[in-house]
């Protein structure tokens, strides 16, 4: 990934699950002067980012990270449960959850 689209990955990442408007993410990712510059900065990159697979996008063109597709045997496990799986020594990944930063850049 080069800088602009780590720049939107990590914006987009502190969203989690959440989806964000291609706006919102032109006005707050790149910064006040270049939303200034430019409010459409953003548009081609996240163009490009969801055609390689980091980004996917809703019906109301709203975009977020795309999670990591598990196992179709792995489960859901509610927040509290997974902690006190963790505190006995039991590693409990949720899917849908977001990888790390390495396996976006392998996309």
């Amino acid at each position: 990934m080069d800088i602009d689209e780590r720049e939107i990955f990590l914006f987009l990442k502190s969203y989690g699950a959440d989806h964000v408007a291609a706006r919102e993410i032109c006005r707050r990712a790149g910064g006040r002067r270049r939303y200034e510059e430019d409010h459409d900065w953003a548009l081609p990159i996240l163009q490009r980012m969801l055609e390689r697979g980091i980004l996917e996008v809703n019906a109301g063109g709203q975009f977020r990270v795309k999670p990591i597709k598990r196992n179709k045997n792995d489960r859901w496990v509610a927040p509290d449960i997974a902690r006190i799986l963790k505190e006995s020594g039991i590693e409990i990944e949720n899917p849908g959850d977001i990888a790390s930063d390495e396996y976006y850049d392998q996309l």
